[in-house]
Protein backbone atom coordinates (compact mmCIF):
# COMPACT_ATOMS: atom_id res chain seq x y z
CA UNK A 1 0.00 0.00 0.00
CA UNK A 2 1.38 3.40 -0.92
CA UNK A 3 2.06 5.91 1.80
CA UNK A 4 -0.24 8.65 0.47
CA UNK A 5 -3.37 6.42 0.38
CA UNK A 6 -4.20 6.72 4.11
CA UNK A 7 -4.01 10.51 3.88
CA UNK A 8 -6.23 10.53 0.82
CA UNK A 9 -8.77 8.29 2.53
CA UNK A 10 -8.73 10.49 5.63
CA UNK A 11 -9.10 13.62 3.49
CA UNK A 12 -12.07 12.19 1.58
CA UNK A 13 -13.68 10.98 4.83
CA UNK A 14 -13.25 14.44 6.36
CA UNK A 15 -14.87 16.02 3.31
CA UNK A 16 -17.75 13.54 3.54
CA UNK A 17 -18.32 14.36 7.21
CA UNK A 18 -18.15 18.08 6.46
CA UNK A 19 -20.66 17.80 3.63
CA UNK A 20 -22.95 15.76 5.87
CA UNK A 21 -22.80 18.39 8.62
CA UNK A 22 -23.41 21.11 6.04
CA UNK A 23 -26.45 19.23 4.73
CA UNK A 24 -27.87 18.75 8.22
CA UNK A 25 -27.30 22.43 9.06
CA UNK A 26 -28.98 23.48 5.80
CA UNK A 27 -32.00 21.30 6.54
CA UNK A 28 -32.28 22.79 10.03
CA UNK A 29 -32.03 26.31 8.61
CA UNK A 30 -34.69 25.59 6.00
CA UNK A 31 -36.90 23.56 8.37
CA UNK A 32 -39.67 26.20 8.42
CA UNK A 33 -39.77 26.45 4.63
CA UNK A 34 -39.70 22.67 4.27
CA UNK A 35 -42.56 22.48 6.77
CA UNK A 36 -44.59 24.95 4.68
CA UNK A 37 -43.89 22.97 1.51
CA UNK A 38 -44.76 19.66 3.15
CA UNK A 39 -48.02 21.04 4.56
CA UNK A 40 -49.00 22.50 1.18
CA UNK A 41 -48.24 19.21 -0.60
CA UNK A 42 -50.30 17.33 1.97
CA UNK A 43 -53.27 19.67 1.52
CA UNK A 44 -52.98 19.69 -2.27
CA UNK A 45 -53.11 15.89 -2.31
CA UNK A 46 -56.23 16.16 -0.19
CA UNK A 47 -57.85 18.45 -2.78
CA UNK A 48 -56.70 16.39 -5.77
CA UNK A 49 -59.49 13.75 -5.50
CA UNK A 50 -62.08 16.54 -5.68
CA UNK A 51 -60.36 18.02 -8.73
CA UNK A 52 -60.19 14.59 -10.35
CA UNK A 53 -63.91 14.06 -9.70
CA UNK A 54 -64.70 17.36 -11.43
CA UNK A 55 -62.43 16.42 -14.34
CA UNK A 56 -64.40 13.21 -14.80
CA UNK A 57 -67.44 15.50 -15.29
CA UNK A 58 -65.70 16.82 -18.43
CA UNK A 59 -64.43 20.02 -16.85
CA UNK A 60 -60.98 21.28 -17.91
CA UNK A 61 -58.23 21.03 -15.30
CA UNK A 62 -57.92 24.77 -14.73
CA UNK A 63 -61.66 25.15 -14.18
CA UNK A 64 -61.80 22.15 -11.82
CA UNK A 65 -58.93 23.59 -9.77
CA UNK A 66 -60.56 27.03 -9.73
CA UNK A 67 -63.91 25.63 -8.58
CA UNK A 68 -62.25 23.51 -5.89
CA UNK A 69 -60.13 26.33 -4.49
CA UNK A 70 -62.99 28.84 -4.56
CA UNK A 71 -65.35 26.35 -2.93
CA UNK A 72 -62.89 25.67 -0.11
CA UNK A 73 -62.17 29.38 0.42
CA UNK A 74 -65.86 30.32 0.31
CA UNK A 75 -66.74 27.50 2.72
CA UNK A 76 -64.01 28.64 5.11
CA UNK A 77 -65.07 32.28 4.77
CA UNK A 78 -68.70 31.33 5.31
CA UNK A 79 -67.85 29.42 8.47
CA UNK A 80 -65.80 32.36 9.74
CA UNK A 81 -68.57 34.86 8.94
CA UNK A 82 -71.23 32.71 10.61
CA UNK A 83 -69.24 31.51 13.60
CA UNK A 84 -66.85 34.38 14.37
CA UNK A 85 -69.52 36.88 15.60
CA UNK A 86 -71.02 34.15 17.78
CA UNK A 87 -67.61 33.18 19.11
CA UNK A 88 -66.69 36.81 19.83
CA UNK A 89 -70.01 37.33 21.61
CA UNK A 90 -69.72 34.14 23.62
CA UNK A 91 -66.06 34.71 24.50
CA UNK A 92 -67.08 38.18 25.65
CA UNK A 93 -69.76 36.59 27.84
CA UNK A 94 -67.16 34.16 29.18
CA UNK A 95 -64.75 37.00 30.05
CA UNK A 96 -67.60 38.95 31.67
CA UNK A 97 -68.65 35.96 33.78
CA UNK A 98 -65.08 35.23 34.85
CA UNK A 99 -64.55 38.92 35.68
CA UNK A 100 -67.79 38.94 37.67
CA UNK A 101 -66.67 35.81 39.47
CA UNK A 102 -63.28 37.32 40.32
CA UNK A 103 -64.86 40.60 41.48
CA UNK A 104 -67.10 38.93 44.02
CA UNK A 105 -66.32 40.39 47.48
CA UNK A 106 -65.85 36.95 48.99
CA UNK A 107 -64.05 35.27 46.09
CA UNK A 108 -60.58 35.36 47.66
CA UNK A 109 -61.97 34.42 51.05
CA UNK A 110 -63.68 31.44 49.43
CA UNK A 111 -60.45 30.46 47.68
CA UNK A 112 -58.46 30.77 50.89
CA UNK A 113 -61.02 28.67 52.76
CA UNK A 114 -61.00 26.02 50.04
CA UNK A 115 -57.18 25.85 49.96
CA UNK A 116 -56.97 25.72 53.77
CA UNK A 117 -59.47 22.87 53.82
CA UNK A 118 -57.17 20.86 51.53
CA UNK A 119 -53.78 22.06 52.86
CA UNK A 120 -54.41 23.15 56.47
CA UNK A 121 -50.69 23.70 57.23
CA UNK A 122 -50.01 25.86 54.17
CA UNK A 123 -49.02 29.50 54.84
CA UNK A 124 -50.98 31.31 52.11
CA UNK A 125 -49.54 34.73 52.94
CA UNK A 126 -46.01 33.45 52.39
CA UNK A 127 -47.05 31.81 49.13
CA UNK A 128 -48.62 35.05 47.86
CA UNK A 129 -45.54 37.05 48.87
CA UNK A 130 -43.26 34.62 47.06
CA UNK A 131 -45.49 34.76 43.98
CA UNK A 132 -45.43 38.57 43.95
CA UNK A 133 -41.65 38.63 44.44
CA UNK A 134 -41.19 36.13 41.60
CA UNK A 135 -43.42 38.20 39.30
CA UNK A 136 -41.44 41.37 40.06
CA UNK A 137 -38.09 39.66 39.51
CA UNK A 138 -39.19 38.06 36.25
CA UNK A 139 -41.21 40.92 34.78
CA UNK A 140 -38.78 41.16 31.85
CA UNK A 141 -39.12 37.46 31.08
CA UNK A 142 -42.92 37.65 31.30
CA UNK A 143 -43.02 40.70 29.02
CA UNK A 144 -40.67 39.00 26.57
CA UNK A 145 -42.90 35.94 26.58
CA UNK A 146 -45.96 38.05 25.79
CA UNK A 147 -44.11 39.80 22.95
CA UNK A 148 -42.85 36.43 21.69
CA UNK A 149 -46.40 35.08 21.70
CA UNK A 150 -47.55 38.06 19.63
CA UNK A 151 -44.72 37.58 17.15
CA UNK A 152 -45.51 33.87 16.94
CA UNK A 153 -49.16 34.69 16.24
CA UNK A 154 -48.33 36.99 13.32
CA UNK A 155 -45.72 34.52 12.07
CA UNK A 156 -48.44 31.87 12.11
CA UNK A 157 -50.70 34.10 10.01
CA UNK A 158 -47.87 34.69 7.54
CA UNK A 159 -47.14 30.97 7.40
CA UNK A 160 -50.81 30.19 6.80
CA UNK A 161 -50.88 32.63 3.88
CA UNK A 162 -47.71 31.07 2.40
CA UNK A 163 -49.17 27.58 2.77
CA UNK A 164 -52.38 28.76 1.06
CA UNK A 165 -50.46 30.12 -1.94
CA UNK A 166 -48.32 26.97 -2.20
CA UNK A 167 -51.40 24.76 -1.91
CA UNK A 168 -53.08 26.56 -4.79
CA UNK A 169 -49.92 26.25 -6.89
CA UNK A 170 -49.39 22.55 -6.11
CA UNK A 171 -53.06 21.75 -6.73
CA UNK A 172 -52.95 23.45 -10.11
CA UNK A 173 -49.69 21.78 -11.18
CA UNK A 174 -50.08 18.31 -9.63
CA UNK A 175 -50.12 16.44 -13.00
CA UNK A 176 -47.04 18.30 -14.23
CA UNK A 177 -45.20 17.62 -10.97
CA UNK A 178 -46.08 13.94 -11.17
CA UNK A 179 -44.91 13.70 -14.77
CA UNK A 180 -41.61 15.35 -13.87
CA UNK A 181 -41.03 12.81 -11.10
CA UNK A 182 -42.08 9.90 -13.30
CA UNK A 183 -39.53 10.90 -15.95
CA UNK A 184 -36.73 10.24 -13.46
CA UNK A 185 -37.62 6.53 -13.36
CA UNK A 186 -36.30 4.17 -16.08
CA UNK A 187 -38.89 3.45 -18.78
CA UNK A 188 -38.91 -0.28 -18.02
CA UNK A 189 -39.96 0.33 -14.41
CA UNK A 190 -42.05 3.43 -14.98
CA UNK A 191 -45.54 1.80 -15.27
CA UNK A 192 -45.10 -0.01 -11.95
CA UNK A 193 -43.75 3.13 -10.30
CA UNK A 194 -46.69 5.19 -11.62
CA UNK A 195 -49.18 2.63 -10.33
CA UNK A 196 -47.69 2.64 -6.82
CA UNK A 197 -47.39 6.44 -6.81
CA UNK A 198 -51.03 6.87 -7.77
CA UNK A 199 -52.11 4.47 -5.03
CA UNK A 200 -50.05 6.38 -2.46
CA UNK A 201 -51.27 9.85 -3.52
CA UNK A 202 -54.88 8.63 -3.62
CA UNK A 203 -54.45 7.20 -0.13
CA UNK A 204 -53.16 10.53 1.20
CA UNK A 205 -55.90 12.49 -0.57
CA UNK A 206 -58.74 10.34 0.70
CA UNK A 207 -57.23 10.37 4.19
CA UNK A 208 -57.29 14.20 4.29
CA UNK A 209 -60.89 14.25 3.06
CA UNK A 210 -61.86 11.56 5.55
CA UNK A 211 -60.26 13.34 8.50
CA UNK A 212 -61.97 16.62 7.62
CA UNK A 213 -65.28 14.75 7.26
CA UNK A 214 -64.85 13.31 10.76
CA UNK A 215 -64.17 16.81 12.10
CA UNK A 216 -67.24 18.26 10.38
CA UNK A 217 -69.41 15.41 11.68
CA UNK A 218 -68.24 15.92 15.25
CA UNK A 219 -68.54 19.70 15.02
CA UNK A 220 -72.08 19.70 13.63
CA UNK A 221 -73.37 17.04 16.04
CA UNK A 222 -71.68 18.83 18.96
CA UNK A 223 -73.28 22.15 18.02
CA UNK A 224 -76.75 20.55 17.89
CA UNK A 225 -76.41 18.51 21.06
CA UNK A 226 -74.75 21.22 23.17
CA UNK A 227 -77.46 23.70 22.14
CA UNK A 228 -80.16 21.21 23.16
CA UNK A 229 -78.71 20.56 26.64
CA UNK A 230 -78.03 24.26 27.23
CA UNK A 231 -74.25 23.97 27.46
CA UNK A 232 -72.31 27.25 27.70
CA UNK A 233 -70.99 28.68 24.46
CA UNK A 234 -72.09 25.86 22.12
CA UNK A 235 -70.61 27.53 19.02
CA UNK A 236 -67.18 27.85 20.62
CA UNK A 237 -67.30 24.29 21.89
CA UNK A 238 -68.42 23.00 18.48
CA UNK A 239 -65.40 24.69 16.85
CA UNK A 240 -63.18 23.07 19.50
CA UNK A 241 -64.74 19.69 18.71
CA UNK A 242 -64.12 20.17 14.98
CA UNK A 243 -60.45 21.15 15.24
CA UNK A 244 -59.54 18.52 17.81
CA UNK A 245 -61.23 15.83 15.70
CA UNK A 246 -58.62 16.55 13.02
CA UNK A 247 -55.97 15.11 15.36
CA UNK A 248 -55.74 11.32 14.95
CA UNK A 249 -56.39 8.93 17.85
CA UNK A 250 -56.53 11.30 20.83
CA UNK A 251 -58.02 14.44 19.30
CA UNK A 252 -61.67 13.61 19.94
CA UNK A 253 -60.89 12.53 23.51
CA UNK A 254 -58.99 15.73 24.32
CA UNK A 255 -61.66 17.93 22.73
CA UNK A 256 -64.41 16.09 24.60
CA UNK A 257 -62.57 16.52 27.91
CA UNK A 258 -62.22 20.28 27.29
CA UNK A 259 -65.92 20.56 26.49
CA UNK A 260 -66.98 18.61 29.60
CA UNK A 261 -64.72 20.70 31.83
CA UNK A 262 -66.14 23.89 30.29
CA UNK A 263 -69.62 22.70 31.25
CA UNK A 264 -68.44 22.65 34.89
CA UNK A 265 -67.57 26.37 35.03
CA UNK A 266 -69.54 27.87 37.95
CA UNK A 267 -72.26 30.24 36.83
CA UNK A 268 -72.11 29.02 33.24
CA UNK A 269 -72.70 25.30 33.35
CA UNK A 270 -73.68 22.73 35.93
CA UNK A 271 -72.58 19.26 37.03
CA UNK A 272 -75.72 17.81 35.44
CA UNK A 273 -74.88 19.39 32.07
CA UNK A 274 -71.29 18.13 32.33
CA UNK A 275 -72.47 14.59 33.13
CA UNK A 276 -74.88 14.57 30.18
CA UNK A 277 -72.12 15.88 27.88
CA UNK A 278 -69.69 13.26 29.18
CA UNK A 279 -72.21 10.47 28.50
CA UNK A 280 -72.87 11.82 25.01
CA UNK A 281 -69.18 11.99 24.09
CA UNK A 282 -68.51 8.56 25.54
CA UNK A 283 -71.21 7.18 23.24
CA UNK A 284 -70.07 9.31 20.29
CA UNK A 285 -66.46 8.16 20.57
CA UNK A 286 -67.62 4.54 20.39
CA UNK A 287 -69.77 5.30 17.35
CA UNK A 288 -66.91 7.20 15.72
CA UNK A 289 -64.42 4.40 16.35
CA UNK A 290 -66.61 1.51 15.20
CA UNK A 291 -69.18 3.01 12.79
CA UNK A 292 -68.41 6.51 11.48
CA UNK A 293 -64.63 6.32 11.08
CA UNK A 294 -64.52 2.91 9.32
CA UNK A 295 -67.17 4.02 6.83
CA UNK A 296 -65.49 7.34 6.06
CA UNK A 297 -61.88 6.13 6.12
CA UNK A 298 -62.46 2.81 4.34
CA UNK A 299 -61.19 4.16 1.01
CA UNK A 300 -58.37 6.15 2.54
CA UNK A 301 -56.06 3.94 4.56
CA UNK A 302 -55.88 0.32 5.61
CA UNK A 303 -53.43 0.24 8.50
CA UNK A 304 -53.40 -2.11 11.52
CA UNK A 305 -54.28 -0.47 14.83
CA UNK A 306 -50.85 -0.98 16.40
CA UNK A 307 -49.15 0.62 13.38
CA UNK A 308 -51.56 3.58 13.59
CA UNK A 309 -50.63 4.20 17.25
CA UNK A 310 -46.88 3.86 16.64
CA UNK A 311 -46.99 6.04 13.51
CA UNK A 312 -49.00 8.79 15.20
CA UNK A 313 -46.69 8.85 18.25
CA UNK A 314 -43.57 8.90 16.08
CA UNK A 315 -44.94 11.59 13.77
CA UNK A 316 -46.05 13.73 16.69
CA UNK A 317 -42.61 13.47 18.31
CA UNK A 318 -40.81 14.45 15.08
CA UNK A 319 -43.06 17.18 13.63
CA UNK A 320 -45.69 17.90 16.25
CA UNK A 321 -49.31 18.19 15.11
CA UNK A 322 -48.43 18.06 11.40
CA UNK A 323 -46.38 14.92 11.98
CA UNK A 324 -49.29 13.24 13.75
CA UNK A 325 -51.59 14.18 10.85
CA UNK A 326 -49.36 12.85 8.07
CA UNK A 327 -47.98 9.85 9.99
CA UNK A 328 -50.93 7.56 9.20
CA UNK A 329 -50.97 8.09 5.39
CA UNK A 330 -47.17 7.76 5.41
CA UNK A 331 -47.53 4.46 7.25
CA UNK A 332 -50.17 3.38 4.73
CA UNK A 333 -47.82 4.29 1.88
CA UNK A 334 -45.01 2.23 3.41
CA UNK A 335 -47.39 -0.71 3.80
CA UNK A 336 -48.40 -0.42 0.12
CA UNK A 337 -44.74 -0.60 -0.90
CA UNK A 338 -44.12 -3.46 1.53
CA UNK A 339 -47.06 -5.52 0.29
CA UNK A 340 -46.70 -4.87 -3.43
CA UNK A 341 -42.92 -4.58 -3.83
CA UNK A 342 -40.97 -6.14 -0.98
CA UNK A 343 -43.06 -9.28 -0.43
CA UNK A 344 -43.35 -10.20 -4.15
CA UNK A 345 -39.60 -9.83 -4.54
CA UNK A 346 -38.97 -12.04 -1.52
CA UNK A 347 -41.37 -14.65 -2.91
CA UNK A 348 -39.51 -14.70 -6.24
CA UNK A 349 -36.25 -15.71 -4.61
Amino acid sequence: MKLHNPFRVAFVATLGVGLGLLLITSIQTLSTILLYVGTALFLSLGLDPIVAWLERRRLPRWLAVLITILTVLLAFAGIVVMVLPIIIDQVGQLVAEVTKLLNRPTIWDDVREWINSIFPNLDLEAVFEQAQQWAIENVGTITGGVIGAGIAFFSGLTGAFIVLILTIYFTATTPALKRSVYQLVPASKRPRFIDLSEQITDSVGYYVIGQVSLGVTNGVLSAIFLSIIGAPFPAVLAVIAFFFSLIPLVGTLIGSAIIVLTCLIPGLGSPQTAIVAAIYYAIYMQLEAYVISPRIMNRAVSVPGAVVVIAALAGGSLLGLLGALIAIPVAASILIIYRQVVIPRQNER
